[in-house]
């Protein structure tokens, strides 16, 4: 996975939407989910919750 891709996996984790997440990485909200479709393809993930779950039990997030 990329380093954007996981940049987007880390905002996922912590709530963010597809507006709040593009506002952040400075990215459109098509470019947000194009990256979010790519991960889920590469992760074998249905929807954004997986991706929040995969990314809690892979400890990409640090908790603060």
């Amino acid at each position: 996975m990329s380093d954007r891709e996981m940049e987007v996996v880390r905002e996922i984790a912590r709530g963010r939407t597809n507006l709040e997440i593009g506002a952040e990485l400075f990215i459109s909200l098509s470019t947000v989910k194009s990256h979010v479709s790519t991960i889920q393809t590469k992760l074998g993930l249905r929807n954004r919750v997986e991706i929040a779950a995969w990314a809690w039990e892979n400890r990409v997030v640090e908790t603060a």
